[in-house]
């Protein structure tokens, strides 16, 4: 925390409170917060908010007098009296490439700790371009991706490295499955990425001419072709999501992540069959993306408490290194909309209150919050598990 940032009157301002996901964060913080603590909401319709603090004052009846702030997107002086206001800010309003920029910059002037929900990989790449020397010198810290994309991977990845000896080459691969229907908003912002490929390379291309490089050290992802795995008992599926640069970048600013680091991301699934089906409905995503009313129809679809309530993730990281190879998961409810509001708002929290190493500008969640956030998370009912260990010669491949 800045010393900067001590005596502003909230300690968390969350901005989209009266979306969807919003709402969720909104409800899961009014459960949560510690004694004390100072909330505010923002957003630009003020009667929607007031409804959002009603039913805040239900959950959490020392929220009754909770501040309504006004920040918009289109009004950028808006979104710099919220940053100014707070100690961190929590954004839940996406597609973060059309709408996020704005309170980036105004967090980053100001000093002020920032998450977002984002998996759009060309905003991250921009963002780092455009205002991470600016949070360097503010002592702000601009946290992207922290719901599903990219937590359990990033923290994932981390706990797994953990259980290696150090010093040492490791390799991990990531599996991720679920039975949910992938979010709206998740899929609409996907969709847009996959519309810019060109725009998308050039922002990593302007990311890599200013990102310092790590001397004496070898931090890289891979690209997998479909596979069996016999350890899993998954045929995996490479999954081309920000994910894999979040846990690079983790590497690569975490020194105990070896002088040696490769990372590899797949989805899986138990017969071949879905291989197929998942194959085909990427290509059906390329042909949506040219269609911006589809795309926007997608973005609206949420579904109901009871599909929610039914829902499941894992991501199975299989890590070698020294002789040693580890099998870790890390599961959870509904990964759209439930667990993803957790994380977003505990990141928020483990900002506002925790103890976490002394670091600015653009960072993932391993790097600023890593064991605080795992602690808080396994708190919250997020498992971190080591499923099993062995040597190298007595594992199966």
């Amino acid at each position: 925390m800045s010393p900067r940032t001590h005596s502003r009157p909230f300690d968390v301002a969350l901005l989209g409170a009266t979306g969807f996901t919003g709402t969720l964060t909104a409800e899961y913080l009014a459960a949560h917060l510690p004694p004390g603590a100072r909330l505010a909401l923002a957003g630009r319709n003020q009667a929607k908010l007031e409804a959002v603090r009603d039913r805040l004052v239900g959950i959490n009846q020392q929220l009754e007098g909770i501040a309504l702030l006004h920040g918009e997107s289109s009004d950028p002086q808006s979104l710099a009296r919220v940053a100014e206001s707070a100690r961190v800010v929590i954004t839940t309003v996406g597609p973060y490439l059309e709408h996020g920029e704005p309170l980036v910059a105004a967090c980053a002037a100001a000093g002020t700790d920032y998450v977002d929900l984002t998996g759009e990989p060309e905003f991250v790449d921009r963002m780092y371009v455009e205002h991470h020397a600016t949070a360097e010198r503010t002592g702000a810290r601009i946290v992207h991706a922290c719901g599903f994309d990219s937590i359990p991977h990033d923290l994932g990845a981390l706990f797994t490295v953990q259980q290696l000896p150090s010093g040492v080459p490791v390799t991990l691969r990531g599996v991720v499955r679920t039975n949910a229907t992938i979010s709206g908003g998740t899929l609409h912002s996907g969709l847009g990425q996959l519309s810019r490929p060109r725009a998308m390379r050039q922002a990593a291309a302007g990311r890599r001419r200013l990102e310092p490089q790590p001397r004496g050290r070898q931090v890289r992802t891979r690209i997998g072709r479909p596979r069996r795995d016999h350890m899993l008992g998954a045929w995996l599926i490479p999954l081309p999501t920000i994910d894999p640069d979040v846990v690079r970048r983790s590497a690569l600013a975490r020194p105990d992540y070896v002088p040696d680091f490769t990372y590899s991301h797949y989805a899986g699934a138990r017969h071949v069959a879905t291989v197929g089906g998942a194959l085909a409905g990427f290509t059906a995503a390329l042909a949506a993306v040219q269609v911006p009313p589809l795309r926007r129809a997608i973005g609206r679809r949420i579904p109901s408490a009871e599909r929610r309530d039914r829902t499941w993730f894992t991501v199975d990281i299989v890590g070698e290194g020294g002789g040693q190879i580890v099998h870790t998961q890390v599961s959870g409810a509904d990964p759209g909309y439930t667990e993803t509001a957790k994380m977003l708002a505990e990141s928020a929290l483990s900002l506002a209150f925790d103890d976490n190493p002394p670091t600015a500008g653009q960072v993932t969640t391993a790097t600023v919050m890593g064991e605080n956030l795992l602690r808080r998370l396994g708190d919250a009912g997020i498992s971190f598990t080591v499923i099993t260990s062995q040597t190298a010669t007595h594992a199966g491949r």
